[in-house]
């Protein structure tokens, strides 16, 4: 088991800069990275550049796969697409199962995505706070529990803090913030937040705490 989890935010997205995007993509509910998000990822993987990370994961969501491939860059690593950390499917969000990028154009337009890594764990249509955020935790243990490396996992607003605190209970979670850190670290058998929502490697701090 994984004595260490990461877990981090995906930057600014495209439609929280451009409120028309939705109105002519292709996939009105699966924004990249705006620009500003691209520079607080890369920001974020100049972050995780001292640190050992062993596998990394991803949100299917195409702007956490564009933060973890940033992190991926620098660090030299696949991308493990893992559901489990997905977007909250909030029926106040969307009308139906939100769609996001096929496997095929991921890693013709991300080639550090690993197809072989598959999960069990996925969000069903529509979902409570509760269901999100307890599916997440499941995401969180299931890898911790496959993987005795630290890991590093990139999510959403509530998959962040599902996965953080379905592993510390006793977490506190007041902020969210776009690209913001968290550490977990096991002792024993017992997990412990050692670091909480921290955006102290971003230059310019966009704090947003929306969920999605």
């Amino acid at each position: 088991m994984a004595h260490t989890v990461w877990i981090a935010r995906h930057g600014n997205r495209q439609d929280f800069v451009d409120p028309d995007w939705p109105k002519t993509a292709e996939r009105p509910y699966d924004p990249g990275l705006s620009p500003d998000g691209i520079v607080q990822a890369r920001q974020l993987a100049e972050r995780m550049e001292s640190e050992v990370i062993s596998a990394l994961f991803a949100s299917p969501f195409l702007r956490a796969v564009e933060t973890a491939h940033q992190i991926a860059e620098v660090l030299d690593l696949p991308i493990f697409i893992e559901p489990g950390m997905s977007e909250w499917f909030n029926p106040e969000w969307f009308p139906d199962a939100p769609q996001t990028m096929p496997s095929d154009l991921l890693v013709e337009h991300f080639p550090r995505v690993d197809l072989t890594y598959s999960s069990k764990i996925r969000p069903r249509y529509p979902e409570t706070e509760d269901d999100a955020m307890r599916r997440s935790a499941e995401a969180a243990h299931a890898i911790a529990e496959s993987f005795s490396d630290p890991v590093l996992l990139v999510g959403h607003g509530a998959s962040v803090a599902g996965a953080t605190v379905g592993l510390d209970p006793e977490a506190v979670i007041r902020e969210c913030g776009l690209c913001c850190l968290f550490k977990i670290v096991r002792h024993t058998d017992k997990w412990q937040m050692e670091l909480c929502a921290d955006v102290s490697h971003l230059n310019e701090v966009g704090v947003e705490n929306r969920f999605n």
